[in-house]
């Protein structure tokens, strides 16, 4: 059990700015191993997220509570996965080779592709969220909604660790002691049941969202590959922010027609 504690602070520690105790082992092979606990991460950063928002919306409107929600959930993380979305789309958008697409990923400068797919994403998880708090019901299930999404959309990027193979320099990958390593299947249960348990607390339709992030993950890994090979970290902080979205987008047409 202490072993496995030490895992999940060591993903705590890699996803997020959140302090861990100085005793953890800061080995690659730690690190290989924590990533069974990093849908268990996205939940906690899930409740820390909806912590805030149910904290602010007692203060201010439901649109300023989001915007801080959703800006506590960045700091928390340090942009982690934003700037992976932002990477891959300057990459993609302005590389047309492997080689050109891995050398505009490792550049550390922010180009349009990068600014405007980032005002892009933010914009439209910002008006989605604020479109499923304003829907009858109980605050409770959306707040559990994003709890829910943080964990899925990691579960996303593991599956992607375990189909493709990584791709990037690997001297300077910051990414390089977890993306090298396909998970075991005791590792993948771990984490699917940390993407799942949110779902308790669901009705059973919110299942049916998956429906959506499964293409959505599909498709990028398909478009990944066909471009580099397979993926790199930025490619997974990518997949957590796009099948985010689309996980949001099913719970609003479930909670609108069904």
């Amino acid at each position: 059990m202490k072993k496995q504690l030490h895992y999940f602070l060591t993903a705590l520690m890699f996803l997020t700015r959140i302090p861990v105790p100085p005793i953890i082992n800061h080995s690659d092979s730690m690190l290989q191993k924590s990533a069974r606990y990093f849908t268990w991460v996205g939940l906690l950063v899930g409740v820390i997220a909806a912590t805030a928002y149910w904290l602010l919306q007692h203060i201010f409107s439901p649109a300023l509570a989001l915007a801080f929600s959703m800006a506590v959930s960045i700091l928390t993380t340090g942009a982690f996965h934003e700037d992976g979305f932002a990477d891959v789309c300057d990459a993609f958008g302005g590389g047309w080779t492997k080689e050109k697409i891995l050398l505009i990923m490792k550049d550390s400068r922010l180009g349009t592709y990068g600014v405007v797919g980032l005002i892009c994403i933010l914009s439209v998880k910002f008006l989605l969220l604020l479109e499923l708090v304003a829907m009858p019901g109980s605050l409770n299930r959306f707040l559990v909604i994003i709890i829910a999404a943080h964990g899925i959309s990691r579960l996303a990027g593991l599956t992607m660790m375990h189909q493709y193979s990584y791709v990037a320099d690997m001297d300077t990958s910051k990414s390089k002691p977890v993306t090298t390593r396909k998970l075991t299947a005791a590792e993948l249960t771990i984490a699917c049941a940390g993407a799942a348990l949110p779902f308790i607390f669901l009705p059973y339709t919110f299942l049916l969202a998956i429906l959506l992030v499964i293409p959505a993950r599909l498709y990028l890994g398909w478009y990944f590959h066909k471009w580099i090979g397979g993926y790199t970290g930025d490619c997974l902080g990518a997949t957590q922010q796009v099948t985010e979205i689309f996980f949001y987008i099913g719970c609003l047409l479930i909670w609108k027609f069904i």
